[in-house]
């Protein structure tokens, strides 16, 4: 293995040390991408983001953006072929449903954000997490990726393997954040040399458990304690049959939970850092007057709303509701996007915002109407899971007490979340009376209000294109 500084590392990066591109049309008939992916990053954590404030400023936020399953690996499945679940068969983070040989099998990568760009002309690359289960010692790179930097278990932030264009680099103590940050500003450098178009995802292993700090910020926010919302070990009325019974938090797992959240505020702070750093470089190199700059989550987290120690996996707004910023060339600057956008809207997005087009059988629809103030929208957006999680390598695996729901099949507009699961359980909570979700309604709702709630979601569910 070869082994290399952070320091010598981002030297010769800015310096253009990349291998020298493909030369193509000017990066300036075409707008450049840099998209950063958190992993496992609420909203609660977005008062501790000063660049990501500072960029929804410049841009425009969405407040209802959901994912197709609060899970990292169908996720980012979705995020990058722009599918629901249901059409990549991707459900969990691995076996049969789920995880990187799955998508690999079902030749899922043969069609992403990643070939339709490539196929455009953009030099495309790839920085951080991928999928559940990949491995970089299998030197394997997937289909539309010039540039392919990435870690297979790197949730602990140091020591480290990077495959790095077809060699594992072992990292021992450089912060993987700011390796990924040298990388990136390395690749913008040298493809604004280079005069072409491109795309750079990076995808953070930050903040997801354990909670890794860099060095420099392991004391910040001393005695910083998680938010106590109404939800906060409260345990709703007329609770799902999976969270039925729940107990009182324990003081002790309160404890934990503050802990662990002071953590995460602690590790996202090099990601900050980096979308500054990152937006300075494209400053630099002249091309941030064609770029968007794209930040989101794969998925969000519970901290002890529902009584829930920390987890995902449900269809709670802690969970499925996260952030997504857009700013950049034509995006409205300080604006607010109500309507229900999803994960599988990004690549119809970026091919529609690159002058290209994303296959016909895309679920999802391209943002650009919302970032323009134009057009009009759907209403609903869909949420499917499989469960429970029986796997205990799976990294995600709900710890006792975080929430481990059975399959379900949810829709979520702005004024309501409806939820049926395979138990026969259902949810229906009132985003204007119960914005909290502590109510569930279901029960009482007309049968005529139940069909049709059924209808709309059967309805999703059996959509395969422009949904």
């Amino acid at each position: 293995m070869i082994r290399r500084s952070l320091a010598a590392l981002l030297a010769l990066l800015t310096a253009g040390g990349c291998a020298a591109p493909v030369k193509a049309e000017k990066s300036e008939d075409k707008y450049n991408f840099v998209f950063v992916l958190t992993d496992d990053l609420s909203t609660n954590l977005l008062p501790y983001l000063p660049q990501v404030q500072q960029l929804a400023k410049e841009g425009t936020s969405f407040a209802n953006y959901t994912v197709t399953d609060s899970l990292c690996c169908p996720s980012r499945s979705s995020l990058f072929t722009g599918e629901f679940p249901h059409d990549t068969g991707i459900f969990t983070n691995g076996g049969a449903d789920g995880g990187f040989d799955t998508f690999k099998k079902k030749g899922e990568e043969a069609s992403t954000f990643a070939t339709d760009l490539h196929d455009a002309g953009y030099r495309t690359a790839m920085m951080g997490k991928y999928l559940n289960g990949y491995l970089p010692k299998d030197t394997y790179v997937p289909p539309g990726w010039d540039e392919w930097d990435v870690a297979g278990n790197g949730y602990g932030e140091y020591n480290y393997n990077l495959l790095e264009n077809g060699k594992v680099v072992h990292y021992g103590h450089d912060y993987l954040t700011d390796v990924i940050s040298a990388k990136a500003q390395g690749f913008i450098t040298a493809s604004a040399k280079a005069d072409k178009p491109f795309l750079v995802e990076l995808a953070t292993f930050a903040p997801h458990a354990p909670y890794t700090p860099a060095d420099e910020d392991k004391d910040k926010f001393p005695g910083l304690t998680a938010p106590r919302t109404p939800a906060f070990d409260t345990l709703p009325i007329e609770p799902p049959t999976w969270l039925a019974g729940k107990p009182p938090l324990t003081a002790a797992e309160k404890r934990d939970i503050d802990t662990a959240f002071r953590k995460r505020a602690q590790s996202v702070q090099a990601v900050d850092r980096m979308i500054g750093d990152l937006r300075q470089t494209l400053e630099k190199a002249g091309v941030a007057d064609h770029t968007v700059v794209v930040f989101s989550s794969d998925n969000g987290y519970h901290m002890g709303e529902h009584r829930l120690t920390p987890g995902k996996q449900t269809a709670f707004d802690t969970d499925v509701r996260v952030p997504l910023v857009m700013a950049g060339p034509g995006i409205r600057p300080g604006a607010t996007v109500t309507g229900p956008a999803e994960n599988i809207d990004l690549r119809p997005t970026f091919a529609d915002l690159a002058g290209t087009t994303a296959p016909a059988s895309v679920d999802g629809r391209s943002l650009r109407p919302l970032l323009e103030g134009t057009g009009d929208w759907r209403t609903t957006a869909l949420i499917e899971h499989h469960g429970p999680d029986v796997d205990p390598t799976d990294p995600d695996f709900p710890a006792k007490g975080s929430g481990n729901p059975p399959t379900y099949e949810a829709i979520r507009t702005t004024a309501y979340t409806y939820v049926e699961y395979a138990d026969g359980s259902r949810e229906y909570y009132d985003h204007a009376k119960d914005p909290e979700q502590l109510h569930n309604t279901a029960g009482s709702l007309p049968a005529a209000q139940l069909a049709a709630l059924h209808q709309s979601l059967r309805t999703l569910v059996n959509c395969h294109a422009n949904c």
